[in-house]
């Protein structure tokens, strides 16, 4: 019985599984395309499946990267979208090409990842 009960336990928290993916936006002060992306998207993405997939963290360009985050080379440009799995780089979008281009971006990032978004709440 205690068996089940911890299998139980433990497919209850596997949606918590995912936390370990994130998605690093690289932004700077007064850059217009990511202002625009807090307009489009910013204010639903955590809302979204891909939100609850790969939660945002967002990141100042010109500042030391967070501890134990590991890029496969620098980004020059902001936004930058980083996906990351446990601070290893998985992928990346470089500029925000609009909403509709985003999320179809960013799905095939989370596809290849093998990190399906996560419907519901």
């Amino acid at each position: 019985m205690r068996m089940l009960l911890l299998l139980f336990v433990m497919l209850a928290l596997a949606p918590a599984a995912g936390a370990d993916t994130v998605l690093l936006m690289l932004e700077q002060k007064r850059c217009e395309w990511c202002q625009r992306w807090d307009r489009e998207v910013g204010l639903i993405y955590g809302q979204t499946a891909e939100g609850r997939a790969a939660p945002l963290l967002r990141q100042d360009i010109h500042a030391p990267l967070p501890e134990g985050v590991t890029l496969t080379r620098r980004a020059h440009y902001t936004p930058t979208f980083v996906l990351l799995r446990d601070g290893a780089e998985l992928g990346r979008i470089e500029g925000y090409p609009g909403e509709d281009f985003f999320y179809g971006l960013l799905q095939k990032l989370l596809e290849s990842a093998g990190q399906e978004p996560r419907e519901g709440a």
